[in-house]
């Protein structure tokens, strides 16, 4: 990994250990440009975070990046907006790679939208009269039963507004399986391959194995719930659980040996007619999978029914496709159920999968944005009560910036409660302020009181009787 020093969220603990290695990097890391140095598997212990409280309340997690590109005039690209995601069939960006590079990291200058998705529903049982004629004119009546969801409440919150860093770009890991330019997931390193004697000491690139794949998608979830970046693999679940005096065993660090350029690069030198790279944002810092269950018990605590809490994330997504008929013909999502209907999408399929010049996936890269992160301040002084915002590292004390999601909870609680009991529906995220009204002289946006009794340093949560 190209560490970049420059870089306030640069990780000196982890610099140590980086060596003169291309075999692989760390994991390759951008904050934006090439890499220009690689370095092997850390296996110092100061090298990779430590989990040393339960739940990863206080994780310290090394940050870095490489080294910013200079000034540069972004390639303003053809492009549309399918679903919640970007989709360009721009020619120049399937021919070169520096255009290519240069659009991803405009886009990437957007933040995504992450919204936490409360709603709550009931069933009602209910009855109504049918009348019906016969052909001889006579008129009948009957009562008919049929049930029917109500919506109680349906209201957003903003999480995205919380990011503070980012983004830093990252390529998927060596030993990570993933669509690296064909229809199957591969990797190039045998790293985290389990200990299989069919796989020899196979070396470069190949296909991976289902129990490759199947371990590489509860890495992700982990990584998900948690709010590990993407360059960190997981261990087991004692980690997130233990009560431990000692802490758990260390994280690993993966590495990747290409960097963003050299994926655009790659992909841009295909001659496939149906190949598409896929530009993944991701959000990381918050242990999502503890928010979710504390605000479904603040939804129960004043509401008795169904209750379904999510994250909705959109603008993520970037995918790059060929300019051609076919291709942006199966970008129309009306014209390809149309092809479905006829049986035609089938043997589409199977060219892009056994077709020479068929298809090819770049799914291998993205950008990090962190809702909390560790900066490191060598001069600082920590304060006696740090309330956990301040580690000591080998190399100077390191601040944790970003709202903690307890924190964030406690300044909303109150105000999740007071929306289901007001039955609030809303396409707008609570506390969301008008663009056209934020502009006008002298506005000044005012909450709910309730949002402004959780500013109060003295909150304490409070018990309310649950609705019917």
């Amino acid at each position: 990994m190209s560490l970049d020093k420059k870089d306030p969220f640069y990780s000196a603990e982890l610099s140590n250990t980086a060596g003169p290695s291309s075999a692989g990097n760390l994991s390759h890391i951008e904050s934006s440009g090439p890499t220009s140095s690689h370095a092997g598997l850390p296996h110092d212990g100061d090298a990779v975070p430590k989990y040393t409280e339960h739940a990863l309340e206080n994780m310290y997690l090394p940050a870095g990046g490489e080294e910013p590109p200079p000034d540069f005039a972004p390639y303003e690209a053809e492009y549309f907006i399918s679903g919640r995601e970007i989709v360009s069939h721009d020619r120049h960006l399937n021919q070169d790679g520096e255009a290519l590079y240069r659009f991803l990291l405009s886009q990437a200058a957007t933040r995504p939208e992450y919204l936490l998705h409360a709603r709550g529903t009931h069933t009602e049982h209910r009855t109504r009269t049918v009348f019906n004629k016969d052909q001889q004119g006579k008129t009948t009546t009957h009562n008919e039963h049929y049930t029917e969801t109500v919506t109680d409440f349906d209201f957003f919150l903003d999480i995205g507004a919380q990011i503070v860093h980012g983004p830093v770009h990252w390529s998927v890991p060596d030993a990570e399986p993933a669509y690296r330019g064909r229809m199957v997931k591969e990797i190039d390193s045998n790293d985290l391959a389990p200990s299989d004697p069919e796989l020899g000491e196979h070396e470069g690139r190949r296909k991976a194995i289902k129990r490759e794949i199947r371990a590489a998608k509860e890495r992700k979830q982990i990584r998900d719930e948690y709010g590990l970046p993407p360059w960190i693999a997981p261990g087991p679940e004692s980690w997130y659980n233990s009560i431990e005096v000692s802490p758990p065993p260390e994280a690993q660090l993966l590495g990747s040996s290409k960097s963003l350029r050299d994926w655009a690069d790659e992909y841009c030198a295909s001659d496939k007619l149906l190949k598409e790279f896929t530009y993944t944002k991701v959000i990381y810092g918050w242990n999502v999978s503890n928010l979710k269950k504390a605000v479904t018990a603040a939804i129960r605590s004043v509401y008795s029914h169904d209750v379904t809490v999510d994250f909705e994330m959109s603008n993520h997504k970037i995918h790059i496709r060929p300019d051609n008929r076919l291709s942006r013909t199966l970008s129309n999502n009306w014209l390809q159920l149309l092809l479905w209907i006829l049986l035609i999408c089938p043997f589409i399929w199977l060219y892009k999968r056994f077709g020479r010049r068929g298809g090819g996936r770049w799914e291998v890269c993205g950008g990090a944005y962190a809702l909390k992160t560790w900066q490191l301040e060598p001069d600082a002084t920590p304060p006696e009560a740090s309330d956990g915002r301040w580690k000591q590292t080998s190399n100077g004390p390191a601040r944790l910036i970003g709202e903690r999601e307890g924190e964030w909870f406690q300044r909303w609680e109150r105000r999740i409660r007071d929306a289901v009991i007001h039955k609030i529906q809303s396409k707008m995220p609570l506390g969301a302020v008008l663009q056209e009204a934020a502009i006008l002289d002298g506005y000044r946006p005012v909450y709910h009181s309730a949002a402004n009794l959780a500013l109060n340093a003295g909150y304490q949560p409070t018990y309310i009787q649950p609705l019917g």
